[in-house]
C-alpha cells in the first residue's frame, strides 16, 4: 500500500450502503430514485434548451437559471454512478480515489448552487430596487464574471477536503452510510485525528452557506421594503410574483441542507435511515423541483413548453 502524505492507509476503497432497514422495498426505492434522476436530468436539459432557443430569455435572470440547471445536472451526474452501482447492480465497492473525487464534486456543486442562488437574489434586488440601472449593472460581461467567481470560490473552498482526508490513515471499518461519498460520512472512518477536517468543514459551511443565506435574506428585506413603497396593491403583487420561483428554489435548497447538517452534528444517536433520507432529500429534491418550479412560474418558459408539447401558442 502506498502512503498518502506521511500516513499509510489500510483501505483501498469503501463499501457503500443502501437501505438494509427497508429490506423488501428495494425495488420500489430503486424505481423512485431512477424516476427522480429522470425528472431532474430531463427537466434541466429542457430548461437549458428553452433558454437557448427563446430569444426573449436571453437576459441575466435566465443566464443565472441556465447556470443553476447546469449545476443541478452536475449534482445528478455526481451521485448517479455509485447510486446505480450500489442499488441497481449490487456492486457497492468504490475505490478510495473515486470516492474522494465523487465527494469533491458533490460538495463543489452544492457550494456552487448556493452562490448561484445568491447571484439570482442580487438580480432580483437590482431589477426591483434599481430598475433603471439594471441594464448597466447586470451586463453580459458582469454576469459572466459573477458566474466565474462563483465557480472559482467553490473550487478553492472544496479542493482542500480530499487533500485533508488523504493525509489520514483509514484503519477502521470502511463501510459508508450512504450510496455516495460525503465529507461528514468519510471523516467518521479515519483512526487519526480529524479535528482539522471537522473544523475546516464547519468553517466553509459558515463562510459559504452562512454568508450566502444572510445576504439572500438581506436582499429580500430590501426588496420587501421597496415593494411596500408601491402604492398599487396589484403592482405590489405583480412585483413580488417575479421572486416566487427564486424564493422556492432557496427554500428547497437551504432547508434540506441545514437539516442534513443538524442531523449529522446533533442527531448522532438518531436511526441511520434518518441520516440517509435527509441526505437523499438534500441531493435529489432541489435538482428535481427547480425545473418544475421555473416551468410553472415563468410565463415565457411555460409558453414555450406548451408550444413544444401541443404544437401551438395556446
Amino acid at each position: 500500500m502506498k502512503s498518502f502524505g506521511t500516513n499509510v492507509s489500510s483501505t483501498t476503497g469503501f463499501t457503500l450502503t443502501a437501505f438494509p432497514e427497508m429490506e423488501g422495498l428495494e425495488h420500489w426505492l430503486n424505481a423512485l430514485l431512477l424516476l427522480l434522476y429522470a425528472i431532474s436530468i430531463l427537466g434541466n436539459i429542457l430548461i437549458l434548451f428553452i433558454i437557448k432557443e427563446e430569444q426573449s430569455l436571453h437576459q441575466p435572470m435566465y443566464y443565472f437559471l441556465s447556470l443553476l440547471s447546469v449545476n443541478d445536472l452536475g449534482v445528478s451526474f455526481s451521485t448517479l454512478p455509485s447510486v446505480l452501482a450500489a442499488l441497481c447492480f449490487h456492486a457497492p465497492e468504490i475505490a478510495f480515489g473515486a470516492c474522494l473525487t465523487q465527494m469533491f464534486f458533490i460538495h463543489f456543486f452544492s457550494w456552487t448552487e448556493s452562490g448561484i442562488l445568491l447571484a439570482m437574489s442580487f438580480d432580483r434586488y437590482v431589477a426591483i430596487c434599481n430598475p433603471l440601472r439594471y441594464s448597466t449593472v447586470l451586463t453580459d460581461i458582469h454576469v459572466a464574471y459573477m458566474g466565474i467567481s462563483i465557480i472559482m470560490r467553490s473550487f478553492f473552498m472544496v479542493f482542500p477536503l480530499p487533500l485533508l482526508l488523504k493525509r489520514l490513515p483509514f484503519c477502521k471499518t470502511n463501510v459508508l452510510t450512504h450510496s455516495y461519498c460525503l465529507h461528514p460520512d468519510l471523516i467518521r472512518l479515519p483512526c487519526g485525528d480529524t479535528t482539522i477536517n471537522s473544523m475546516y468543514g464547519l468553517f466553509i459551511v459558515i463562510s459559504a452557506f452562512g454568508v450566502d443565506s444572510m445576504l439572500i435574506l438581506l436582499s429580500y428585506i430590501l426588496i420587501l421594503r421597496s415593494v411596500l413603497a408601491i402604492a398599487s396593491k396589484e403592482e405590489r403583487l405583480k412585483t413580488l410574483n417575479t421572486c416566487v420561483s427564486h424564493i422556492c428554489a432557496v427554500l428547497i435548497f437551504y432547508v434540506p441542507m441545514v437539516s442534513v447538517s443538524m442531523v449529522h452534528r446533533f442527531g448522532k444517536h438518531s436511526p441511520e435511515y434518518v441520516h440517509k433520507l435527509m441526505s437523499l432529500v438534500y441531493l435529489f429534491v432541489p435538482p428535481m423541483l427547480n425545473p418544475i418550479i421555473y416551468s410553472i412560474k415563468t410565463k415565457e418558459i411555460r409558453k414555450r413548453l406548451r408550444k413544444m408539447l401541443l404544437g401551438s401558442e395556446l
